[in-house]
């Protein structure tokens, strides 16, 4: 078995427990999420770590992450660092360890600091949205921070945005970002990446209109890509499963 192991400089006294990991993350931790992938939260140092194990892919991406693509642990580790650095909130990552046996890619595990954040966008699916119109104009102003530096989540889905109130103002930030595309962000690219999102039209009536303000667009023209991309995505869901919400397309 091969390990590849990266560790933050930031946190090379963790370097004893990062490395035992595949042998000892299944008996320790609190598991938070159980599915393919497993998240569990250790208390080390003073500090709570989060550990994602990556489930085992299928034989042939074994293969491809082994050789011509980078596996998901390793991305989300450079990918974290690399939205520090453009100032966009994420868990701070602390390392990752990418194991292969016989040239094929095996567990694979992604550690960060687990964040405080209790909120997701999931309550936008249908809560009124009477007094949380700020809420949804600073995450469009934040959306478009993100865009204006070149970064685009691919995955941007309500589990994947967390965010409270911090001395009276929304605080965001994003995790499962293994799958990002770096690069300029125009109008159409920027308003579909609300197609995913929980809500009703006006949720994103008024999220289309703050995110046009930031970013100097037309609000009508934003409006409809917003509404366009979203109907395209939850139409094709719908299809394949029955929305969580009350979807009004």
């Amino acid at each position: 078995m091969k390990k590849k192991i990266l560790i933050n400089p930031k946190y090379e006294h963790l370097r004893s427990f990062i490395t035992s990991l595949p042998d000892t993350f299944s008996q320790n931790g609190k598991v938070i999420y159980q599915s393919r992938n497993e998240l569990r939260v250790f208390e080390k140092a003073g500090l709570s770590l989060n550990v994602k194990q990556f489930g085992i892919p299928l034989f042939f991406n074994r293969i491809i992450y082994n050789g011509f693509r980078p596996p998901k642990a390793l991305r989300a580790y450079e990918y974290a660092l690399k939205l520090q650095h453009s100032g966009i909130n994420t868990p701070e990552a602390i390392g990752c360890i990418c194991m292969s046996r016989r040239g094929l890619l095996d567990r694979c595990y992604f550690i960060s600091l687990q964040v405080p954040y209790t909120r997701r966008f999931y309550e936008f699916g249908t809560a009124p949205l009477e007094g949380k119109e700020e809420i949804i104009r600073a995450f469009a102003r934040y959306t478009a921070r993100m865009h204006e530096a070149g970064v685009y989540h691919k995955d941007y889905s309500p589990g994947n945005i967390l965010f409270d109130i911090r001395e009276g103002k929304p605080e965001f930030c994003v995790v499962d970002i293994n799958r990002m595309k770096f690069g300029p962000v125009g109008i159409k690219m920027g308003c579909a990446n609300f197609a995913r999102l929980w809500g009703q039209q006006p949720f994103f009536r008024i999220l289309a209109t703050e995110y046009a303000a930031a970013r100097h667009f037309d609000a009508e023209v934003c409006i409809k890509w917003v509404l366009h991309y979203r109907q395209k995505f939850w139409k094709a869901y719908s299809q394949r499963h029955p929305p969580e919400f009350q979807l009004d397309l």
